[in-house]
């Protein structure tokens, strides 16, 4: 499974966002740098997600392991 970045035009502008974590929103004046900023933007919102869990968690004794969902490796053409 991915995720679905989804593009806006509003004034010579881009707005976009990823469908499955509406906290990761950018915007930029180009496609090529709105994709930039959104990888930026899910990158900050996975880490700062990541901090808040582990402060939650504290001293307590878990197991962490990577999580890989099905078809993760599979490239989806998604309609506009």
């Amino acid at each position: 499974m991915g995720f679905t970045s989804v593009f806006q035009e509003i004034s010579e502008r881009y707005i976009v966002f990823v469908e499955e974590i509406p906290e990761a929103i950018t915007q930029a004046a180009t496609l090529e740098r709105a994709r930039e900023n959104l990888q930026a933007a899910v990158e900050l919102v996975l880490a700062a997600n990541r901090d808040v869990c582990r402060e939650s968690i504290g001293a307590a004794k878990v197991i962490r392991e990577p999580l890989k969902t099905a078809g993760q490796d599979d490239e989806t053409s998604y309609d506009t």
